[in-house]
């Protein structure tokens, strides 16, 4: 089993990546979902189980790397998802769609006139209604993080969760458990082909 209290990013330079994927233990594939999420329970391609202790708030990236305590490297990989592909002409179109999608809070990537949404019928049909063509499709969702959101690598350390004193953490002093089972990827991908369903 691993441990995972750092990100590395996804390296500013091709040498430093390269030197890594050299060295490349296994990969995560994970929804989008999952990579917004700060505790995780997973299985990497290799079959080895993976535990993720990362600060919240901060999504993990497509093609970022993750270290190990025992100095093992882990890369990010986004698993394909059911997301409705809305496209148009014209960028004033697709503004007015971005800005109604964003009224209701709702998660979409947004590409050369074109954006994604999670499967909504009532939303697809709205999108519709403002001029945008709307069809069902298979892809890897890296929704829109948020102006003020940062991807900066770092080590996670509240909690007391690093190797050197996490036999000072101590579970009964705040009664939360890390995990629970819909932190495993195999849940998790199962609920997101769920949601949306009305």
């Amino acid at each position: 089993m691993l441990e995972i209290y750092e990100r590395l990013g996804t390296l500013p330079s091709k040498e430093a990546a390269t030197e890594i994927e050299a060295t490349l233990y296994t990969h995560v594939i994970l929804s989008h979902e999952q990579r917004e999420r700060g505790r995780l329970k997973l299985k990497g391609t290799n079959g080895e189980e993976i535990h993720v202790f990362l600060d919240r708030g901060k999504p993990l990236l497509i093609g970022e790397y993750l270290k190990s305590e025992c100095g093992k490297y882990i890369k990010i990989e986004g698993v394909p998802e059911q997301v409705s592909h809305a496209t148009c002409d014209d960028w004033e179109t697709l503004s007015k769609a971005c800005y109604h999608l964003g009224n209701r809070h709702v998660k979409l990537q947004v590409g050369e006139r074109w954006l994604r949404i999670k499967p909504d019928h009532v939303l697809e049909e709205m999108l519709k209604l403002l001029g945008l063509s709307v069809t069902k499709d298979e892809a890897v969702f890296v929704p829109e993080s948020g102006a003020y959101s940062s991807h900066t690598k770092g080590r996670h350390t509240k909690g007391r969760h690093t190797k050197d004193n996490k036999e000072e953490h101590k579970h009964e002093d705040h009664g939360h458990s890390h995990f629970n089972e819909d932190d495993t990827v195999e849940n998790s991908v199962h609920n997101n082909e769920h949601q949306h369903d009305h």
